[in-house]
């Protein structure tokens, strides 16, 4: 997939990769690499840029641990980075729904 398909949806997904519990940076990557097959399977250079603006935005919490003899940082969401999450994943939805209409797929999903 090209990075510019995910302009605007990156900290969504770094926010999700998060959502089950603590993990730690390259643990975040391999997660979303995983969640999606293969297809999303972003640079350390992107995901870790990413993760530092995202704790400093107040969206997750790092904390620091030793494992084998190797420092890394594990990281959290916090309740501002859960309701982050909901706005990103509604957001999507609409895209999603918007693009799809545009293309010729499925219909406008039903308003009340």
């Amino acid at each position: 997939m090209r990075a510019e398909a995910l302009k605007g949806h990156l900290d969504g997904l770094l926010l999700a990769a998060l959502e089950d519990g603590p993990r730690h940076g390259y643990a975040v990557k391999e997660a979303l690499r995983d969640t999606t097959d293969g297809r999303l399977d972003l640079p350390t250079g992107t995901v870790y840029p990413a993760l530092h603006r995202l704790e400093q935005a107040g969206l997750i919490t790092g904390s620091w641990s030793v494992v084998g003899g190797r420092r890394r940082r594990t990281y959290e969401l916090t309740e501002d980075g859960r309701r982050s999450l909901a706005g990103a994943r509604d957001h999507w939805q609409e895209f999603a729904a918007a693009i799809s209409t545009a293309l010729g797929g499925a219909p406008w999903p039903a308003t009340s």
